[in-house]
């Protein structure tokens, strides 16, 4: 923990106490909301969720995600604290104050769409159909009717005819067509940026005043909130407002968000809003001499209090800087990653894990130990994946894990929740997944109580970690190849549904390369393609080929290294039985009769095809698909299994003195 956490800390801690004492004293004239991180239990509970709008990674996620209906096109959402507020009445106008801390990502090409709205609205009504320019908030027939009682902060990302540019904010009355619209370049400001960034947003209404006043900051993020977002003194954005008529006397606070031809992730990740409660009127003068006797017992008792409090907590914090091991400059890059990681607590991780002890253990592998835990506070169960080597290379493993997979929206992917650095100790939080890996149910020691699984169940999930490599492959923004698939990478959730795990080998790809470079080989023996002991270099064909081994193992129930038949691999044992048209042999026994012929038949040959020797020839994710699904055939497989040749195609003079270090050809044996 850095030194700048530390004093935010502390400063955050003091100035809590104070406020809490504030608070209590001031109880009746202010209703106060604090939200983040956001979790499902809050539905309906606290806060009213219109979809496409959802609450996931902690944060409010305003446009979707994760692909809905085959695209993130053309969606909106709406999240509302789900009780009224009366905002005016025949006297005065309420003030309010709100804050929250804002993240906009453009997923694709880095062409954002379309924007953020923080909404003063009239109801909790589902909205009418609404999306592109007008930001959730209204639709063509709607847009700029008195009827609609709606005043919005919006902070757009897409130049539309009446917009200065594409990054601004504005303010907006029944229609989305500004009152009055500020540039966010001048500030330095740009929403939707390249490099993901947060930025804290205030916006003031003073109702004596009639003033409305927008304040920004860019901040950085963490597990408890933002850090160095002070309130800068000079507001964005100030206009004259007068909310009385133009809103109900009874209105909700909330936000909205749309995607149109270009989507970007839209997401509040803290809010904290506080409205004036408005008296009545045969007691308004009672209840201002009784404001303004508490408030004087607060500034007297408040302000000792608050010396007392600096004095404690400062030789606390200058100790806390001298111990704090932590490297600043890579905090500085874990918060500042694409996303909405959260940052957690080592202290939490260690209770939630009951001190990483080893009955809480689900794995272990090259990169560290993965255990089993639970927050009590939020009843949340969790994966916590502790980092094995405090060495530079384990530092990128760290990086190059978090940096991918927290980007990634699928949900036949493993969620990753957050993470944690504490003194050169690394651990990435994923969601935990109760039917743990593949692995342990295709293999169990018997005499346990675990049974097989099910034809369907195995048929299914080979079909959901395609659909998960594909995405990696084809759908995501930039080429991922995992490196490291097999079986016990693949999770499994309560309802048995696929999740692809372990990004720890995994790599993207840069704008037109088709591999990734490392020199040794990265992956688990029987699954590597051989084309990657010699180059060293990782493709979607390799991909494909560790692919081609989790099919054969799931309807085999071997191991891709099991020695079977006289055969090394065993990929060589199932293209034997291939070429003597007895490929059904090779279905697992322990299935008996119970499962489908002709799909057992079709897995098998697609196995044989994705485990060809030679990249090229190996099927693409699309097709592996359409042949899982049963839309077309298997492509044509050799009755024997065709040798490996290096290079795979005449590469010129260069591919003479290509140096390979010595392999051991068993390896390759059929």
């Amino acid at each position: 923990m850095d030194s700048r956490r530390w004093l935010y800390l502390g400063s955050a801690t003091t100035f809590a106490i104070l406020q809490l004492f504030l608070v209590v004293v001031l109880s009746q004239e202010t209703q106060k909301y604090n939200f983040g991180p956001f979790n499902d239990s809050m539905i309906n509970r606290e806060l009213y969720v219109i979809p496409m709008a959802w609450l996931n990674f902690g944060a409010l996620q305003l446009s979707p995600d994760s692909v809905v209906d085959g695209t993130l096109r053309n969606k909106s959402g709406r999240v509302f604290i789900n009780k009224p507020f009366k905002l005016w009445d025949d006297t005065r106008i309420a003030s309010f104050n709100t804050s929250f801390l804002m993240n906009i990502y453009p997923v694709v090409n880095n062409t954002p769409g379309e924007g953020i709205a923080f909404i003063i609205g009239p109801s909790l009504s589902i909205p009418p159909l609404s999306y592109g320019q007008y930001l959730g908030l209204t639709n063509q027939l709607t847009d700029g009717n008195s009827s609609n009682q709606i005043v919005a902060v919006e902070f757009d990302t897409v130049k539309q005819d009446f917009d200065p540019d594409d990054n601004h904010v504005g303010l907006d009355i029944n229609g989305v067509v500004s009152k009055v619209t500020v540039p966010l370049s001048k500030f330095g400001f740009k929403l939707a940026a390249s490099n993901p960034r947060f930025y804290m947003v205030w916006v003031e209404y003073d109702g004596v005043k009639k003033e409305m006043e927008v304040y920004m900051a860019e901040s950085q993020y963490h597990y408890h909130g933002p850090i160095v977002a002070e309130k800068p003194s000079k507001a964005v954005l100030s206009s004259h407002l007068d909310l009385k008529g133009l809103v109900n006397d009874m209105s909700y606070f909330g936000f909205s968000a749309s995607t149109g031809n270009y989507f970007e992730l839209n997401a509040i990740v803290r809010w904290n809003l506080s409205v004036e409660v408005l008296p009545n009127n045969n007691m308004s003068s009672a209840r201002n001499d009784n404001y303004w006797w508490k408030t004087g017992v607060g500034v007297v008792v408040g302000a000792p209090l608050l010396a007392l409090l600096i004095t404690g907590v400062m030789p606390f914090l200058r100790r806390k800087i001298r111990e704090s091991g932590s490297d600043p400059k890579l905090l500085s890059t874990l918060r500042r990653l694409p996303g909405t990681p959260s940052e957690f607590r080592f202290r939490e991780l260690k209770i939630a894990t009951n001190n990483f002890h080893d009955s809480n253990k689900l794995g272990q592998g090259g990169f560290g130990i993965v255990y089993r835990g639970t927050l009590p506070k939020e009843k949340l169960q969790m994966a916590v994946k502790k980092f094995s080597r405090d060495s530079i290379k384990g530092i990128s493993d760290f990086l190059a894990e978090l940096t991918i997979i927290n980007r990634l929206r699928h949900k036949n992917l493993v969620r990753l929740l957050g993470w944690c650095h504490n003194k050169g100790t690394l651990l990435l939080v994923y969601e935990y997944m109760p039917n743990g890996s593949l692995d342990n149910h295709i293999f169990f020691e018997k005499g346990t109580t675990k049974t097989p699984l099910s034809w369907s169940l195995r048929y299914k999930i080979l079909l959901d970690v395609a659909f998960a490599l594909n995405y990696l492959h084809n759908e995501y923004d930039q080429k991922v190849v995992h490196r490291d698939l097999k079986a016990s990478n693949i999770m499994l959730d309560s309802d048995f549904n696929a999740r692809l795990g372990d990004f720890g080998l995994a790599r993207t790809l840069d704008n037109e390369k088709t591999s990734y470079a490392e020199g040794v080989p990265a992956g688990t023996r029987g699954y590597i393609a051989p084309e990657c002991l010699y180059t060293g270099k990782a493709t979607c064909e390799s991909d494909v080929y560790g692919f081609g081994a989790v099919l054969l193992e799931v309807v085999c129930g071997q191991r891709p290294w099991a020695k079977i038949g006289g055969h090394h691999f065993l990929v060589g044992w199932v293209w034997q039985l291939h070429g003597e048209g007895k490929i059904l042999e090779a279905v697992d026994l322990r299935l008996g009769n119970d499962f489908v012929a002709e799909e057992a038949e079709r897995i098998l040959t697609l196995g044989l095809a994705c485990s060809h020797p030679m990249a090229p020839v190996r099927p693409k994710m699309q097709t592996i698909i359409q042949i899982i699904s049963g839309s077309v055939p298997v492509p044509q497989v050799p009755p024997f299994k065709p040798p490996f040749v290096w290079p795979a195609v005449d590469q010129g003079p260069t591919a003479a003195t290509l140096e390979c270090s010595p392999i051991n050809t068993t390896f390759f044996a059929r």
